[in-house]
């Protein structure tokens, strides 16, 4: 019988910024097409595990490995979308080559793309909806689009563990709804997911949810991290019945 691999282990981690602690003490045990999503308000840590998961921060204490490695050294096994995506406005960039450059990784400087790779590309522009503009400037299009075209870059890169800082910022319901369909395919195939967020809903379907106000306050599955007394910790409201 097949095992799942275990793609992001981490334990008594400590992330930060400097010599500055954000969050401790942090253990995480992910398996292949597990769904960890974090929740908490702004400056709560979120976004700071995932950047130290991408390996864009030094963890500050502890260890962690994605897919056995050192954060960052699998660049073409591990995608990251930040919260607030850099591109410049300045270059005539379309959105399809803004998703192309999730391409990257695999074919290196100077590598030349291939139909394989056009496929790829094709193929993520569809999933997140973004093909009838794909062939617009990218400072033409609004945030929700510009959403939209910087997660079909993530996806092409076809990687195993996807790190994604609140990927349904500014789209609407129609939007969020794809996402989760989304979600859910790279769960089939095995991907691992960690999504940041500050939207419950986001964890109604992941495999365990990580409570964080500059610490960590649960984790566990769903009911039992998204408990009442929980939730009056983090956001100071207790979720609706």
């Amino acid at each position: 019988m097949h095992t799942p691999a275990c793609n992001v282990h981490a334990e008594h981690l400590s992330v930060g910024y400097g010599h500055h602690t954000i969050v401790a003490d942090i253990d995480l045990h992910l398996m292949a097409g597990e769904l960890i999503a974090l929740i908490g308000t702004n400056g709560s840590g979120k976004s700071t595990l995932l950047k130290t998961l991408a390996g864009l921060l030094t963890p500050l204490a502890g260890s962690v490995r994605v897919l056995d490695q050192a954060p960052g050294d699998s660049p073409k096994r591990v995608a990251y979308l930040p919260q607030h995506p850099v591109s410049s406005h300045t270059l005539p960039l379309r959105a399809r080559d803004v998703v192309a450059m999730g391409r990257y990784a695999h074919l290196g400087l100077f590598g030349r793309e291939s139909q394989h790779d056009r496929d790829i590309v094709l193929r993520a522009v569809e999933r997140t909806g973004a093909t009838d503009f794909a062939n617009l400037p990218l400072r033409e299009l609004s945030g929700g689009q510009q959403q939209r075209t910087h997660l079909a870059q993530v996806l092409s890169r076809e990687a195993e563990v996807l790190l994604l800082d609140e990927p349904t910022a500014g789209l609407d319901l129609t939007g969020k709804a794809a996402v989760a369909d989304i979600i859910a395919q790279e769960r089939a195939r095995g991907t691992t997911v960690v999504i940041a967020t500050h939207d419950l809903q986001d964890a109604e379907s992941a495999s365990a949810v990580m409570l964080l106000a500059q610490r960590v306050v649960a984790f566990g599955p769903p009911a039992v991290a998204l408990r009442d007394e929980h939730l009056r910790e983090c956001f100071g409201f207790t979720q609706p019945h």
